[in-house]
């Protein structure tokens, strides 16, 4: 089963509060974050960092299913 990720740069603040859950997940690339894979195995930190990022800019999908940020 894999995921998808996915960053709206419009929202995204470069707090880099992702990145620094999931390095090997999420980067800083200059002043916002970007995925490292947009694809990626299903893995639970990816949802925390959507859950943790206080601009609500990452979105984790599994499928066509929403899963991160949780409400």
């Amino acid at each position: 089963m894999s995921w998808t990720t996915r960053i709206d740069q419009e929202l995204c603040m470069g707090s880099g509060i992702c990145a620094a859950l999931a390095p090997d997940l999420f980067r800083l690339d200059g002043d916002r974050a970007e995925p490292v894979r947009q694809e990626i195995p299903a893995d639970e930190r990816a949802v925390d960092a959507a859950d943790s990022c206080p601009a609500l800019a990452i979105v984790v999908r599994d499928g066509h299913r929403t899963i991160g940020p949780r409400p």
